[in-house]
C-alpha cells in the first residue's frame, strides 16, 4: 500500500513552479531599480520609473540585435535617453543621459565579478524533497561583433522578461504569436496586434541567438556540439520553421495591408503602417537566419580541420653538445661563466609572481563562460547554534550593586569596586560594570524629569584596570547630589554638587 503521504500532491515534483520561480527571478533585477533609487545620492531619481526604462532598454537592444553583430551601446544609450527625457521634461539633457547609462550598467551588472545575476528559488525533486537552488542569469550582455567591437546582447532571460515567460519552446511560442497577430489583423484590433507583432519579433530574435550561440561554441571546441546528431536535426527543424514561417508572414503583410487601406481611421492606419515595419524586419532577419543555417555545415567542417588536423607547432631543438658545450670550452673563464649564466638563466623560465599580472588577470575575464546547471547549484542547508541566552540580573545584585555605589561622602574606583563586588557574585560585578558605565555620560535632565535627588556620575582617572575578567580605563565614582526649588517649580538654574570630600 503506498505512502500516503509521499503520495501527496505537494511532495510531487512541480516543474512548472520551478520554472515560474525562475521567471519571477529574471524580474527581481527590474523591481531592485525602483527599490533603490532613493539611494542615489547624485540625482533625485524619485520622478523616474526605472523598472520601465530598463524594460525599454532590453527591447531597444532586442530589436537593434543582428546575427553577426549586437547593438551599439552609445546608439542605445541616445533611444533610451528619448525615453527618459519624456518621464522628465524639465531635468537637464546630461542628467537623462546619466540615468540611462545608470540604468543600463546595472542591467549588464557592471561591478560584479562574473556580471551574473543570481537568485535562490526551490524545487522538490524525485524524491519528494525540497531543495533550494541558485539560479545564475544574465540579462544584457557584452560581446565582440566580427568588425573587433564590443555589442550588446539581450539573453534569452532577457526576452524572456520582455513576453512574459521563461523557458518556452521557441518555435512554438513564435507559431502562436504569429497565428494570434494573423487573427488580431483580420478583426481589425491594430493596438493589440502590434504587441503581437512585437512579441513575435522577440522570438525570432530569441531563436536566431539561440543558433548563433551553437556556432560560436563551434568555433571554439567542436567537441562541446554533437554535429552527429543533435545539430543536424536541428538545422533541418531551423530550415523548415522558416520556410512556414515566411510563407506566413507574407499572408500577414497582404492581410496588414489590406486592413490599412480599407480603414478610414488615421490612427488605424498609423498602426498599420507599423505593423508593416515589424513584420518586414521579421522577414529579414529570417532570411538572413536562413543563410547562416545553409552555411553551418560549412562552418562545422572548417572548424573540424582547423582544430583537429591542424599540424603541431614545430620548435627547434638546442643541441646542448655541439651548440653550447663545444664552443664553451674554447672560451676562457671569465667568458665562459657570462655565457653559461645567461644560457641557464633564460632556459630555466621565470618565476612565478607572487601576485597576479596584468596579463593573467585580462586572459582569466576573457574565458568563456562555463555552461550553466539546469538547476544551479545546490545550496547547503545552514545549521544555527542556539544561543544561550544569558540570565537577568537578580534582586540580589541590584540591592548589593546599590550598597557599594552609595558614595555621598567618599568617592572610590571601579576597580576597587569590581573586587568587592566579585567577592559577591560574578553577575553582581557585570551589573556593578553596567551601571558605572552608563555614570561616565549621564542623562542629567532624565534624572531632573524623574524627581531623582541624586545622580552617580564617573570621571576618568588615567590609570587602567588590570582584573581577571576586566580591563579597560578605571574610572572614579561618586554620587551627586542634585538641588532643586523649594516649591518644587522648574528651577532656574539647576545645581549639581558633591560634598566636599579629601581626594
Amino acid at each position: 500500500m503506498p505512502d500516503s503521504q509521499n503520495s501527496s500532491p505537494a511532495n510531487l515534483p512541480d516543474e512548472g513552479l520551478a520554472r515560474r520561480a525562475k521567471a519571477l527571478a529574471c524580474t527581481a533585477p527590474l523591481q531592485a531599480l525602483d527599490d533603490n533609487k532613493g539611494s542615489l545620492r547624485w540625482v533625485d531619481a524619485d520622478v523616474y520609473q526605472l523598472a520601465e526604462i530598463a524594460l525599454h532598454t532590453i527591447d531597444q537592444v532586442t530589436v537593434s540585435m543582428d546575427f553577426d553583430s549586437g547593438a551599439g551601446q552609445d546608439r542605445i544609450l541616445d533611444q533610451v535617453q528619448r525615453f527618459v527625457a519624456l518621464q522628465a521634461p524639465a531635468r537637464l539633457a546630461a542628467e537623462h543621459h546619466d540615468i540611462a547609462r545608470h540604468v543600463l550598467q546595472r542591467l549588464i551588472n557592471v561591478g560584479t565579478v562574473d556580471r551574473s545575476f543570481c537568485q535562490t528559488y526551490g524545487s522538490v525533486d524525485g524524491n519528494g524533497v525540497y531543495r533550494r537552488y541558485s539560479f545564475e542569469f544574465n540579462l544584457l550582455v557584452e560581446r565582440a561583433g566580427l568588425d573587433g567591437k564590443i555589442y550588446l546582447r539581450a539573453t534569452d532571460e532577457a526576452i524572456n522578461v520582455l513576453v512574459g515567460a521563461l523557458d518556452t519552446d521557441v518555435e512554438s511560442a513564435q507559431i502562436a504569436a504569429e497565428v494570434k497577430l494573423d487573427s488580431l489583423i483580420k478583426r481589425g484590433r491594430m493596438a493589440e496586434a502590434k504587441l503581437a507583432a512585437e512579441q513575435a519579433r522577440y522570438r525570432t530574435v530569441q531563436y536566431g541567438e539561440m543558433l548563433r550561440q551553437l556556432l560560436d561554441v563551434t568555433t571554439r571546441n567542436v567537441r562541446a556540439v554533437d554535429w552527429e546528431h543533435e545539430v543536424p536535426k536541428l538545422l533541418a527543424d531551423a530550415l523548415s520553421h522558416i520556410e512556414e514561417r515566411y510563407e506566413f508572414e507574407h499572408r500577414i503583410l497582404t492581410n496588414i495591408s489590406e486592413a490599412r487601406d480599407k480603414s478610414e481611421d488615421p490612427l488605424q492606419k498609423q498602426r498599420a503602417a507599423e505593423l508593416v515595419e515589424i513584420v518586414r524586419d521579421c522577414i529579414r532577419r529570417h532570411m538572413q537566419l536562413q543563410k547562416r543555417l545553409l552555411t553551418a555545415g560549412e562552418l562545422f567542417r572548417a572548424e573540424q580541420d582547423r582544430q583537429q588536423f591542424v599540424e603541431p607547432p614545430r620548435r627547434a631543438a638546442l643541441d646542448l653538445h655541439g651548440q653550447l658545450l663545444v664552443p664553451l670550452l674554447g672560451l676562457s673563464i671569465r667568458d665562459a661563466l657570462r655565457v653559461g649564466t645567461g644560457f641557464f638563466r633564460d632556459a630555466g623560465g621565470p618565476d612565478a609572481p607572487a601576485v597576479l599580472g596584468l596579463p593573467s588577470f585580462i586572459a582569466r575575464l576573457l574565458r568563456p563562460a562555463p555552461e550553466r546547471q539546469r538547476l544551479g547549484g545546490e545550496i547547503p542547508e545552514l545549521t544555527l547554534d542556539e544561543a544561550e541566552e544569558q540570565p537577568p540580573f537578580s534582586l540580589e545584585d541590584w540591592a548589593a550593586t546599590d550598597l557599594l555605589l552609595e558614595l555621598r561622602d567618599v568617592p572610590r574606583t571601579l576597580s576597587a569596586l569590581l573586587t568587592q563586588a566579585q567577592a559577591i557574585a560574578p553577575s553582581t560585578a557585570a551589573l556593578l560594570l553596567h551601571r558605572a558605565v552608563h555614570a561616565f555620560s549621564p542623562e542629567l535632565g532624565e534624572h531632573i524629569d524623574q524627581g531623582d535627588a541624586e545622580a552617580l556620575l564617573a570621571v576618568r582617572t588615567g590609570d587602567r584596570v588590570d582584573l581577571p575578567r576586566f580591563g579597560g580605563d578605571d574610572l572614579l565614582l561618586q554620587t551627586a547630589s542634585i538641588s532643586t526649588p523649594p516649591d518644587g517649580g522648574e528651577p532656574d538654574r539647576t545645581d549639581y554638587s558633591t560634598e566636599e570630600t579629601s581626594g
